[in-house]
Parts: C-alpha cells; structure tokens; sequence
C-alpha cells in the first residue's frame, strides 16, 4: 500500500524524565533516575509515529530560536518529516515537559508549552497548500484553539479527513467537533467532554453516543491495554481489543496510537484495519521507555501482527 501525506498540526516539547520508585506526595523528595532528555510533544510524537510507518509527514509547529528549538529540527529531519513549517518565535523558549515513571510504568506529566502555545492562526495559513494536498490531518489540543480552529477550517475547505486527539483537555467550542472526522478521546478526555465515566462497554457506547450527536463522523475512545472502542453511529459501537505486552512506560502511547491510526487511513485501510493497527503501534511503544524514540517501526509493527492471532474477538456493545 502506498500512503499519502499526512500533516500534523500540534506541539513539539522537550521530554525531560526521569525514573521515580512512586510518585512524590505533596512536599516529598524523591530519589529517583535515571534521567533522560529528549524529543516530545503530542503533535511531534504522532508525526514520528506515523513517520516511522513509512507515511510522508509534514510537522507544523512552533519552536524557540534556542538550542531545544534548533535540536527540533535536526530531530524532525532525521525522522525524513518535513520542516517548511517549524516556526521559530524569538521570544518564547521551546517548549518542555517534565515527566516521572513509577516502577509500574504509570506517569504524571507537567507540560510547559513555551513557543508551541503560540502557535496561531496564520502560521497554520501558511501550510494550507500542504494542507490541500494532505490525505489526513492530524491536530491535538497542545496549541492554542486558534490554530485548532484554522486546521479545521482549512482541512473542511479541501475535504481533507481530519483527526482530533482532544488531549490535553480543553473544552472544545460545539461548532469545531461539526468539523471533526475521527475524534480519539481517552477514557478521562471522554468524561470531560460528555461527563459520562467509562467503567464498560456500554458507558463507552453511550459517552461516544454523545459525541457522534455533536456532529463527529467517528468516535474512537481509547482504553489503555484493553483497546479501544468505535462507533459511527446506531445502536452500538465495536470494541477491539488491545494486545497483551509487559508495559515499561506508558508515556506517550496514546501518540503511538494516534500516529499509528493517522498512517493506516491514509494508507488506504478499512477502519477495522486501521484500528488494529494502531493498537499495535501503542502496544509496542510502551515497551521502551521514552515518547518519540519509543515510537516503533513499520517492520517492527508488522512482524508483530504477524504473531498475533487474527482479530475474531471484537464485540458489540
């Protein structure tokens, strides 16, 4: 199969993590390590993710002219994603993101957006040719709601499918989800957004139930190891479950999925397809610690398929 582009519209921060044996109550030191620095950010994790999928990927965001910033682009060009609209602001540091990783692989996570929160408006404009051109766009919510906005604006101009990844929260104007092809909340964005707790496959039903009445084509809410669950309309939705890995850090699988997904829709496959797919793209990062240099490989995500039985287990709600 031959993929088309894919830009993504979102955030590039620096990952500054370290190691933690729990997480530090209120006031407590904890010593924890190692320490590892490097490249992250919502919008740049899904762009490698898709990249390493083989998909030609264009990377719109907003870096400081500092050495993160210039460290960005040289990351983004080794990963053969395009930089022609990676801009600098001169007064906004780039972005960073400080996390911890339990001994269980859970994480807590405090970002700082810097120059990617300045994202706006007509820097989106000036990719709306790369847009036009674009099989899927993908946009999270880790940049201002103007650059949201104008994403959606331009991709709903030319027909271009668009995913949102609604993370980190924020509430999203009614007007903008009208605009939105596949939405892909978590378990908590879901509750958020619709202020119903996922606890089964019935909650999920009716908490996408919501969303797909807000004027979202496809509802995808994503549930950690378990999978996740689709729904496009009628009386239930599907749940297709995750794959079973040993979990070293979970950070940054939600990105794997999403990348993963954006790569398979605009590869050509079906959505039964797709989703599996990008199951398995989340399932193998979680098996390296880090975000972006966890993402996995085509080959990597293909060879692991191909153990895998074939997936008669997706069930109705």
């Amino acid at each position: 199969m031959s993929s088309g582009i894919i830009t993504v519209v979102g955030s590039y921060v620096v990952d500054l993590m370290s190691r933690t044996p729990h997480m530090p109550k209120p006031g407590e030191t904890v010593l924890g390590g190692p320490f590892r620095m490097g490249p992250g950010g919502k919008g740049g994790n899904q762009a490698v993710a898709a990249a390493r999928q083989g998909s030609r990927v264009c990377m719109v965001t907003k870096v400081g002219n500092d050495p993160f910033g210039q460290a960005a682009v040289k990351h983004f060009q080794a990963e053969h994603i395009s930089t022609d609209y990676v801009f600098v602001d001169d007064a906004e540091a780039t972005g960073a993101a400080l996390i911890a990783v339990d001994d269980n692989g859970e994480n807590m996570i405090v970002v700082a957006l810097g120059a990617c929160g300045k994202l706006s408006a007509e820097d989106v404009a000036q990719a709306e040719q790369m847009i036009k051109r674009s099989t899927v766009v993908l946009v999270q919510l880790e940049t201002s709601m103007e650059a949201v906005r104008k994403t959606l604006e331009l991709a709903g101009t030319y027909g271009v499918p668009v995913i949102l990844n609604p993370a980190p929260y924020q509430p999203i104007p009614e007007e903008l989800l009208k605009g939105v092809t596949y939405i892909t909340p978590n378990e908590t964005e879901a509750f958020l957004l619709t202020g119903i707790e996922i606890t089964d496959e019935e909650s999920a039903y009716r908490a996408a139930s919501v969303l797909y009445r807000r004027g979202v084509k496809h509802v995808v809410i994503t549930l950690g190891k378990k999978g996740c669950y689709y729904y496009e309309g009628g009386p239930s939705g599907i749940l297709y479950p995750g794959f079973h890995v040993d979990a070293v850090d979970t950070t940054g699988a939600g990105d794997a999925f999403n990348g993963g997904l954006a790569h398979a829709l605009a590869e050509g496959r079906s959505i039964r397809q797709a989703l599996r797919y990008a199951n398995a793209v989340a399932a193998l990062s979680v098996t390296k610690i880090g975000t972006a240099p966890a993402m996995p490989s085509r080959e990597e995500v293909e060879r692991f398929l191909q153990n895998q039985p074939i997936d008669t287990t997706a069930t109705g709600a």
